[in-house]
């Protein structure tokens, strides 16, 4: 099975570096080719557009920011729908809105293909350690037919329903990894103030009933910053938005999602788009008049 994949981010660069560790041929591309040369050192096929890609493939995942950019690598005549041809399928891992999702499946049913939205669950660390959930929305038949493929990538593969759902399970997914995040640095300063060093408390919190896999291996970024966000604030803000939406479209309140969310922006404020979603910590630190 000839495999594509459009958009080599974090995320998407080491789902190919999996893929080709399991034997995979892979043709890519990246808006940026130079974040791609590691993939193209190990034996992925860098073509020059989604287009390209597509025509490449009988599998085309794309895994990119937001709708704005999944428009950017679909539509037009360099994008995967121009390339894309009957009786391959798409497999679309990008987290944008169910109904952009449904829109663009039909897009390529049009085109006598199939496809299915598979949003995953998980970090980086989750991904390179084999332990990567995903979610699938889509038609029964092209789910099972995929499936040996997705669990390449993730040990947990659960088709949750037609397409679109899989977002709207994502959504619900990620609005509580800000809500936890921002829970888990309430009681980082509320131990901090009373004395005891940030240090003790968070190998206390990471180690105690609260300790959620995401609390575990972010809730030491309190301390210090990674190198390069796993997930930043654009991002993780844009998920908030969609979980905000979403929950007045259901009439379903979501208010520690709205409250997040308002940490989210104040990080924006701050110049703080770009790190890891786990700098809403700083944010109330310095609301609480903690400042190292």
């Amino acid at each position: 099975m000839n495999l594509g994949f459009v958009g080599l981010g974090v995320m998407g660069g080491n789902m190919v570096s999996r893929l080709l560790e399991k034997g995979y041929t892979v043709t890519g591309y990246n808006r940026t080719r130079s974040k791609a040369q590691g993939l193209i050192d190990r034996g992925m096929r860098f073509v020059e557009s989604p287009r390209a890609v597509a025509e490449a493939s009988d599998v085309t995942f794309t895994m990119v920011t937001n709708a704005v950019a999944l428009s950017a690598v679909t539509d037009g005549p360099d994008g995967l729908l121009a390339g894309i041809t009957a009786g391959r399928f798409h497999i679309d891992m990008s987290t944008v809105s169910p109904e952009v999702s449904r829109a663009l499946a039909a897009k390529v049913r049009e085109k006598g293909a199939d496809m299915i939205d598979a949003p995953v669950s998980g970090s980086v660390i989750t991904l390179q350690q084999g332990k990567l959930s995903v979610m699938v929305g889509g038609r029964k038949e092209t789910f099972e037919r995929l499936k040996p493929l997705l669990l390449d990538i993730g040990p947990k593969v659960t088709h949750v329903g037609d397409n679109g759902l899989a977002l709207a399970m994502k959504i619900a997914v990620n609005l509580s990894l800000a809500v936890q995040m921002l829970a888990f640095s309430e009681g980082v300063l509320l131990a901090e103030k009373s004395g005891i060093a940030r240090e003790v408390a968070v190998d206390v919190l990471v180690h105690s009933a609260v300790a959620s896999p995401m609390i575990q291996y972010r809730g030491p970024f309190v301390l210090q910053q990674p190198e390069e966000a796993w997930f930043d604030v654009n991002m993780m803000q844009k998920d908030m938005l969609l979980a905000l939406d979403l929950g007045r479209k259901l009439n379903v309140p979501v208010p520690t999602t709205a409250v997040t969310n308002e940490f989210l922006t104040a990080a924006r404020g701050m110049g703080w788009q770009k790190l890891d979603f786990a700098v809403v910590f700083n944010v109330l630190a310095r609301m609480a008049g903690v400042h190292k």
